[in-house]
């Protein structure tokens, strides 16, 4: 039985059975095409676009051209795939994306560096610099955080002076803390600090950080040396030690006939230093083999005692200059160097002026 027309007479309308359907596109053809131009799989374009082509065939549908595109796309991809591997260049490729995501981890600004960690700066002669890379202490690097402080005692910005003049005595206070065992730190690695700008003051920026850092060539391994890496034995000999070579590093730039007040003062200081080593070093019983070096060093010292205190109780610059000379032969360079090596510590000094490469 026919079905009658739809809709008033004499007016357009449907026919009998209605519009015929609308052509639709073929999902894994349009999935190939996609999957041809991210090149995230490439084979997967292939085979969704090899599948495609018959089903659209028997569907009658739309997307051929989205199937051979995806498939020749496709096609291409997985042969750079190919090549690519064969040739280690995806390796390659990938490794250097590593690379860069893992420096990228690495840099920081110099605020958020932690004690104990080690950088390279390439801005570091640079007023203020902006960011720096972590890097492992055994491998070169420019410097080695050892502490921070916030500068306190400030209602507004002190200025640039100011905090260097505060940085430079805090962080000279804490480097030593840090490094016990000055033999070990290069000659040419030296106090160093990161300070707030005026800008980042503004914004709450108190902290200072303190570093021993390279003048010159990056240098290898970490020059830490305090209670997390020395002995009690080591660190009792370096704290009662260490104080002959602070005061002898004072000596004032000027002869004793241009400022001889100065180096009486001066003297007068190491001796100190020497008689307080004196005391410390036999006020300690010592272990092993370190028993008769330590010994030694202290009979050393109190020879150095009587001619740094001719020094101290010179009447002149002609009487100071007499004794000069003495002095210093009694007080060498590598002093305390059996000691050290008999306790563990460096016994040697750092290649340099002064000492033997």
């Amino acid at each position: 039985m026919p079905y009658a027309p739809y809709g008033q007479p004499g007016m357009p309308g449907p026919g009998a059975y209605g519009q015929p359907p609308r052509r639709t596109t073929n999902g894994l053809a349009v999935g190939s095409l996609v999957s041809g131009i991210v090149c995230c799989l490439p084979p997967l374009g292939l085979v969704l676009g090899l599948v495609a082509l018959p089903q659209i065939r028997k569907r009658d549908q739309a997307g051929r051209g989205f199937a051979i595109t995806g498939i020749a796309l496709s096609a291409l991809s997985s042969l750079l795939l190919v090549v690519g591997l064969v040739s280690g260049g995806f390796s390659t490729a990938w490794h250097g994306f590593k690379e860069n995501v893992d420096e990228a981890s690495r840099t920081k600004s110099p605020g958020s560096l932690r004690t104990g960690q080690c950088f390279g700066d390439d801005d570091k002669k640079a007023d203020y610099a902006t960011d720096v890379e972590v890097v492992d202490c055994d491998l070169p690097h420019d410097g080695e955080v050892t502490g921070r402080f916030k500068v306190t005692g400030f209602a507004k910005w002190p200025g640039d002076d100011a905090v260097d003049e505060l940085a430079e005595k805090r962080c000279d206070t804490i480097n030593a803390a840090y490094a016990m065992d000055t033999w070990a730190v290069p000659r040419d690695v030296w106090t160093y600090y990161y300070l707030p700008s005026k800008e980042s003051w503004r914004l709450g920026d108190r902290s200072v950080i303190c570093a021993y850092a390279s003048e010159g060539e990056p240098f290898k391994g970490s020059v830490r040396s305090d209670a997390s890496n020395l002995t009690l034995d080591q660190a009792y000999f370096l704290r009662v030690v260490n104080p002959i070579e602070t005061a002898v590093y004072g000596e004032p730039e000027e002869d004793p006939d241009e400022d001889f007040a100065a180096n009486k003062a001066w003297a007068g200081k190491v001796l100190t230093a020497i008689d307080g080593a004196r005391a410390g070093l036999r006020a300690q019983s010592w272990p092993g083999a370190s028993t008769a070096p330590v010994a030694a060093l202290g009979r050393t010292l109190d020879a150095a005692s009587k001619e740094f205190g001719k020094l101290a109780r010179a009447a002149d610059a002609d009487a100071y200059w007499d004794a000069y000379d003495t002095a210093w032969e009694v007080l060498p360079e590598n002093l305390g160097a059996e000691a050290r090596t008999a306790l563990g510590l460096t016994g040697t000094l750092p290649p340099g002026e002064g000492s033997p490469a």
